[in-house]
């Protein structure tokens, strides 16, 4: 019965694994690779198709896509290529922020672009309002579990989500603050540029979080980081000194 209960534990302990904080090389150092790069690529592929999904259903989008979106119809690129633009652009700024991305932020501006325009190519718009919510609907619970598989791979946060921990580290202010504030700014900017508000953009608010919530603990790779165990493996070394008398 103690044996079951261990493993029960030890599971549960697996389904809820912590968020390492790593550099870059810690990251590709944590065990798991294979595990982790393919969980990586799965989740940032599902990712942007997603994010056609909520195109396709054309009841509004989340505000960065209503950015995207918006700049896409000013400027002779598809809405994948802006995101690969504007990703890229969002990782300059890491630089004065003294963030360092990770594979997975560089493979965050690449791939979840290109699959967002592969998805635009493949979905049309349904015709009647119940199949485009529909569609809003599963694009949304879709890019839950996306982002739940990617952040779990723990190798690298994407670019917009590393703007707005790196301005919070070097102003002081809460990251709800400062998420509130740039996803506030891009809204108002898409919007002026043509991006679609609309229903999608408030079910889209209210309910990332809690899925995000609800996936990202049960699909997080369970890491040791090398710092921590080098630190660790000193820790429990014999000391060679004498202690006082």
């Amino acid at each position: 019965m103690r044996h079951h209960l261990t493993r029960a534990a030890r599971a549960a302990r697996l389904r809820h694994a912590p968020l390492a904080n790593l550099t870059p090389r810690e990251q590709l150092r944590a065990g798991r690779l294979t595990r982790r790069l393919t969980q990586l690529m799965v989740g940032l592929t599902l990712y942007g198709l997603s994010m056609a999904m909520m195109i396709r259903g054309a009841l509004g989008l989340d505000p960065w896509d209503v950015f995207h979106s918006g700049l896409a119809s000013r400027v002779p690129l598809t809405f994948g290529q802006v995101t690969i633009v504007v990703g890229a652009l969002v990782l300059l700024l890491w630089w004065p922020l003294r963030q360092w991305p990770g594979f997975g932020t560089i493979a965050n501006v690449v791939v979840i672009g290109v699959a967002a325009d592969v998805g635009l190519g493949l979905l049309t718009t349904p015709d009647t309002i119940w199949a485009r919510g529909l569609l809003l609907a599963f694009g949304i619970v879709l890019n839950g579990l996306a982002g739940g598989l990617y952040i779990g791979s723990q190798l690298g946060p994407g670019p917009r989500d590393g703007l707005m921990t790196g301005f919070a580290r070097r102003t002081g202010l809460s990251i709800r603050v400062v998420r509130t504030t740039i996803e506030v700014v891009v809204l108002v900017v898409g919007w002026v540029l043509g991006g679609p508000v609309g229903v999608g953009t408030v079910l889209y608010a209210v309910s990332i979080g809690p899925l995000v919530q609800f996936f990202l603990p049960r699909l997080t790779v369970p890491l040791e980081s090398p710092r921590r165990s080098c630190d660790a493996s000193v820790a429990s070394a014999p000391s060679t000194k004498t202690a006082d008398r």
